[in-house]
């Protein structure tokens, strides 16, 4: 595990003992229940989607927007306004400036499902994301033992959330298709191009772990995807979702952009579908 994902799990797991200190197991699940009905989530009939990400800072990138600027619910209305498919909502605090309030003000406001990003490690946190108005959790294949991964990806389908399970290479894939093929298949799988110690990115990694991917399951391309360009290509390799996080952020009206790289993903998913 690379320096900076183990600082990430050693912040997370600080936060989820500080988190049951205030709030009960039972009393969070007894707030989640009382929330409404997670969104479903629908992938349009072309084949392609993206999920657009809020989050107000990167590790490599700094500070995504400028102070005085679109706050977390004006991002979620953008977000719907360009056709998104659903919101990721990063809420990690120190590398990343998220919060769950900001998955709160997003679930409640754009209309759209939205997806927990974290750096999730016990199921706690999976019922956290839904009792703040989440629709889905990521959760990171690298983080989590095979019986850990199969508790938390059970633990929000108790909840009806959806589940989005993140590889970085071939090991990580074997296990994230592992958990979701014992959960019936029904969740996504994501490919992340980014390189965990160095934090740049491979786009390579894109293709090559899609071609071990198994049919049947809905590929998710995460970073390095910031133009039309780029969503074309991950959708011609086979992605149903394109996770967009800085390319938005830093947009000044990230409606065009999002509305351009969808047609863009869509046309490519047709010419694929004609291909074959």
């Amino acid at each position: 595990m690379s320096d900076f994902l183990a600082g990430m799990v050693a912040a997370s797991r600080r936060r989820v003992r500080s988190a049951k200190a205030r709030i009960g197991e039972a009393e969070l699940l007894r707030r989640a229940s009382m929330r409404p009905a997670p969104k479903s989530l629908r992938h349009h009939a072309s084949g392609f989607d993206v999920f657009a990400e809020f989050k107000p800072r990167s590790p490599s990138l700094g500070q995504m927007l400028a102070k005085g600027s679109r706050d977390a619910s004006e991002s979620g209305a953008a977000y719907a306004s360009g056709g998104a498919c659903a919101v990721s909502v990063v809420t990690e605090p120190t590398a990343f400036s998220g919060s769950l309030e900001a998955l709160t003000d997003i679930s409640g406001q754009c209309g759209l499902p939205t997806m927990r990003k974290d750096f999730l490690v016990e199921p706690y946190q999976v019922v956290e994301a839904g009792a703040h108005g989440a629709s889905g959790v990521l959760l990171i294949a690298r983080l989590l033992d095979a019986a850990l991964l199969a508790e938390m990806i059970a633990t929000a389908e108790s909840m009806k959330l959806f589940v989005l399970v993140e590889a970085f290479d071939l090991d990580d894939l074997d296990r994230a298709v592992g958990a979701l093929d014992d959960a019936g298949g029904a969740g996504l799988l994501g490919v992340n191009a980014r390189d965990l110690a160095t934090l740049a990115i491979d786009r390579s990694r894109h293709a090559s772990l899609a071609r071990h991917a198994p049919a049947g399951l809905r590929l998710v391309a995460e970073s390095g995807i910031a133009t039309r360009k780029d969503a074309a290509r991950v959708a011609r390799l086979g992605y149903s979702v394109a996770l967009v996080g800085a390319a938005l952020m830093r947009a000044d009206d990230p409606v065009p952009l999002l509305s351009k790289m969808i047609a863009s993903g869509r046309d490519a998913a047709a010419q694929r579908e004609v291909a074959r």
